[in-house]
């Protein structure tokens, strides 16, 4: 310890002096105590200060019941800063801190700690593996990883080396000691595997005997039907890949989220989720996407030491540093130190040791937490002469240090020697992360990108996009790693793959090591386990919508959470829903459930809510059923894909329904609604308080006309925008037997719904017979026009959602006022009408002859076709060419308004008085009323 501190003032945080004595700590020599400098002075007494260090401190406003004392440890850190300097102080300060920290002494963390490893080489455990066997094992999956993306690079179809070539250890050691498969029991563990560094994990299956070279050989060449996807997606790939994780930043969203979903099954008691561990393996790169470190707090709030990220510190992004000026891992860890994380740095690999021992100044530790990342790339791709020159020589003490070492020391440690890339190391990082409890654990391994590639590749900055080595490159690769592979197999310029033998040491060492770990990995499973019928158990809550509401009026939202209520007290499948909510749930009309769900909390209720003696009060519990999980629609929908994704994950199907104002849906999360289909999730998304005019007072940002647009993207999403409480019923009841139940041939059943409902209270008519199909398909006749006349003009009607009220009175108007006759239909769905259409036009092409639905509806519907919505006109615009009457539409096209719903229809031009004009004047380009009529109109209405 410093030589102006007795060792005691550490070892048992006495005051400076070690007694409780108040005394100034002398420095050594028997010099006098140094006179407390003002605050904001150097040790030379210059001025340090600035306007904002002039301002009072938290610490000026505390109490301070011995300001002596107080004064004395004030005293030792300017002696020490002043005698022995400032680097000695602050070192002095971490240690005391590090310490009254572990000894449990409520003192704010450290942010930040040194650039060292966190678990002391002597701390490091035996690993319980053959370690020259698993290197091996590793060298082949480097080899044949790069052998095949080189390969499909002649095609012209890319890849991806370098990014498995820096974490190659982190992903092998993990697979031959922790990570738990499916075949054992529980679930295993959830593996979050970094998009890029996906080549090496069909190298280690090809190794594993569950690829073969042909499947090597279409990597990235899918048409064929026995392609490998360029990444982790379980769409494409379903039996391997249980995780999309390629668009970055939302897969360490997710993995905070599905930790969390593991602990809400076991604490509902639905599944013994207590051995399951998710892993997430990120680019430190990657840490710069905000939906990355968005759930970092609710991950050490819900104390989730069942979730370990591994981010990969090869301090390279796509194109060039991560950090240029900076240091991206003491950046890392003070975010998750601050965010409340367990930390273990990973950094610098055996050949490193020595030289820490011998740096008894600490010079070098300061020099590594002062050299900026791309400094030390480039320290990577330079001559030992450079190194000795521009970083041992900062300081005497560091030129020393680099006297007593070789060049080959030297450049072991600068080019190649990191924690990422030792298997000793990366273990005791794993063991130490499974072995905290409390909160989750991030370790932060740095690697060289393109390690082991050659010095073409590594820390390049154009490594990313590079995707082929040359055949010499390979050559030397071999070399490196030691691998047999003569050099005629390099004839005629293709680079072979490798492989050791079906039955060979590697193979049977790696095969054995996972069947103790319980199966291979990655690995997804789907367990058939269809729920109960809920149209057979629980009947009466969709018969409660299909009878109607009489005269009491009901908005749709309020109808689709009746449903649900009602949905969640059924005996055989209750308790498999999980409603998902960004916090307005009372804008839902769902509070109702709060008393009878509860809402999800592992702390359970610690408080007295202030509602407590109201009906409807706010009830948390370990084992409640509502997720409301704040303002965070980012955060909903990745509670939502790990509910949806429950039947393959843990074999335990869930039902979830995310409700929210469809405005912050698709718009706000839809990468995370691809991410679901992808992962092929199911369940129902709902976008309430839908379309453009219906939610009066708020305006521009919460008016939603765009949603079915952006949902008619997602081939997975079936979207529907009922307009009565028994479309509802049956969409869900179609649902539910699609997606939990006995799916009709040819149907899909990896899919999810999104329905549209609306907060404008309306009469709920009953159930017309004989409309299922209909609903289900997406148009019925809702309402067949009365001729007033013999020969009357006539026009078609399609409404969805809330319009079709619009067009209901402007079929009146139409009919008391113009003497015309309107059917008005009911389009549950526009974009299944197209989907339908779009596989009668596939059909064709393969010589079979289908009419499309919408065709087959309107067939002999006389005259024009007018639809409207409550979204933009390109929404209903996508059926148009299927339809052989003449079309027309109406929409919300434009920016939302404030104002009364009244007002805003009438801006938007899709009123019933709109229809009316837009009607007749199709009408009269068909000749079949006077043009007149059309002025006449917009003059009557005052349009």
């Amino acid at each position: 310890m410093c030589e102006y501190f007795d060792r005691s003032s550490i070892s048992g945080l006495q005051s400076p002096s070690g007694s409780p004595a108040r005394r100034p700590v002398l420095p050594r020599h028997g010099q006098p105590p140094l006179p407390i400098p003002h605050p904001h002075s150097t040790p030379e007494g210059g001025d340090m200060s600035d306007p904002v260090a002039k301002l009072p401190s938290e610490l000026d406003q505390l109490p301070d019941r011995d300001a002596e004392e107080t004064a004395e440890w004030a005293a030792s850190v300017d002696a020490v800063a002043h005698h022995a300097g400032p680097h000695r102080a602050a070192y002095l300060m971490r240690r005391t801190l590090q310490h009254a920290e572990a000894a449990g002494v409520p003192v704010p963390r450290l942010l930040e700690t040194d650039y060292v490893n966190t678990i002391p080489t002597a701390a490091e455990p035996v690993c319980d593996g053959d370690v020259e066997m698993e290197a091996r094992i590793t060298a082949w999956n480097r080899w044949n990883a790069a052998a095949m993306v080189t390969r499909g690079s002649k095609l012209g179809v890319g890849g991806h080396i370098a990014t498995f070539a820096s974490a190659a250890w982190l992903y092998e050691t993990g697979f031959n000691h922790f990570f738990r498969g499916k075949e054992g029991d529980g679930s295993g563990d959830q593996l979050y595997i970094q998009g890029h560094a996906a080549p090496g994990i069909y190298a280690r299956a090809f190794l594993d005997g569950r690829l073969t070279e042909a499947h090597l050989d279409n990597f990235r060449q899918e048409a064929g039907g026995a392609g490998l996807p360029s990444y982790p997606h379980p769409r494409r790939l379903p039996w391997l890949w249980e995780f999309p994780t390629v668009s970055m930043g939302l897969g360490p969203l997710s993995a905070i989220y599905q930790a969390r979903f593991n602990r809400y099954l076991h604490n509902r008691g639905i599944k013994d989720t207590s051995r399951s561990h998710v892993w997430a393996f990120l680019g430190d790169g990657e840490m710069d996407e905000p939906e990355s470190t968005a759930a970092l707090a609710l991950a050490s709030r819900e104390r989730l030491d069942n979730l370990t990220f591994v981010i990969n510190c090869n301090l390279q992004r796509l194109d060039g540093p991560v950090r240029a000026n900076f240091k991206i891992v003491q950046e890392l860890e003070a975010q998750f130190r601050g965010a409340g994380w367990n930390v273990v740095k990973t950094l610098w690999g055996s050949a490193w040791d020595e030289v820490f021992r011998l740096d008894t100044a600490g010079a070098l530790v300061r020099r590594l937490r002062e050299v900026p990342d791309a400094q030390f790339q480039t320290y990577a791709t330079r001559d030992v002469a450079y190194i000795r020159e521009h970083f041992f020589g900062a300081e005497p003490a560091l030129v020393e240090l680099g006297r007593l070492l070789s060049d080959d020391k030297i450049a072991e440690c600068f080019y190649t020697s990191r924690g990422g890339h030792e298997a000793h190391k990366v273990y005791a990082a794993y063991r130490a992360a499974l072995a905290h409890r409390g909160a989750p654990t991030v370790i932060l391994a740095q690697t060289v990108k393109g390690h082991t590639l050659g010095k073409g590749f590594a820390s390049k900055n154009a490594n990313h996009q590079m995707k082929k080595l040359t055949v010499d490159e390979f050559k030397g690769m071999r070399d490196l790693l030691g691998l047999p592979i003569a050099d005629s197999a390099f004839d005629g310029g293709v680079v072979p793959y490798g492989h050791p033998g079906a039955d060979s040491p590697e193979v049977r060492y790696l095969q054995e090591r996972r069947a103790a770990l319980g199966g291979p990995a990655p690995a997804r499973r789907v367990h058939q386990v269809a729920l109960p019928d809920p149209a057979v158990t629980s009947p009466r809550a969709f018969q409660a919508l299909e009878k109607g509401s009489g005269k009491q009026e009901m908005a749709t939202t309020m109808a689709f959470v009746r449903l649900m209520k009602d949905l969640m007290r059924d005996k055989e499948t209750g308790r498999r829903w999980v409603p998902i909510v960004p916090d307005e749930a009372r804008t839902f009309g769902m509070e109702s459930l709060f008393p009878s769900a509860g809402i999800y909390s592992p702390l359970g209720q610690t408080y007295e809510p202030v509602d407590r003696d109201q009906l409807m009060y706010y009830k948390e519990a370990t084992d409640g059923q509502i997720l409301n999980e704040g303002i965070t629609e980012a955060g909903s929908m990745a509670d939502f894909i790990a509910a949806a994704s429950s039947y393959a994950t843990h074999g335990e199907p869930m039902i979830p329904f995310y409700i929210f104002y469809s405005m912050f849906g698709w718009q706000r999360t839809g990468d995370q609604m691809w991410q679901l289909a992808d992962q092929l999730g199911k369940g129902f998304i709902v976008g309430a308080t839908a379309g453009r005019t219906t939610l009066t007072g708020e305006g521009l940002q919460h008016a939603d006309g765009h949603s079915h647009l952006i949902a008619s993207t997602n081939p997975a999403s079936l979207n529907y925008d009922p307009a009565f409480a028994y479309e509802i019923s049956v969409i869900v009841k179609d649902g539910l037997r699609r997606m939990y139940g006995e799916a009709r041939p040819g149907e899909d059943s990896d899919v999810f719904y999104y329905l549209t409902v609306y907060n404008e209270p309306k009469p709920q008519p009953a159930m017309p017979e004989g409309v299922e199909e209909g609903i289900v398909k997406g148009l019925y006749r809702f309402n067949e026009g009365v001729p007033a006349s013999a020969g009357a003009p006539r026009i078609q009607l399609l409404g969805s959602g809330t319009a079709i009220h619009w067009a209901l009175e402007a079929q009146r108007i139409l009919a008391a006022e113009w003497g015309v006759t309107a059917d008005v239909w009911s389009a549950t769905s526009w974009g299944e009408l197209r989907r339908d259409a779009l596989e009668a036009d596939a059909a064709l092409l393969r010589g079979e002859e289908r009419v499309p639905y919408v065709r087959q509806a309107l067939a002999g519907a006389p005259g024009p076709v007018l639809a409207v919505s409550d979204w933009m006109r390109q929404v209903p615009d996508q059926i148009s060419q299927w339809v052989e009457q003449d079309w027309s539409s109406l929409g919300t096209d434009g920016f939302g308004l404030s104002d009364t719903r009244e007002a805003a229809r009438r801006h938007f031009g899709v009123d019933p008085q709109s229809i009316v004009v837009a009607a007749l004047a199709q009408l009269a380009r068909r000749g079949e009323v006077p043009a007149t009529a059309v002025k006449e109109a917009r003059e009557r209405y005052g349009l």
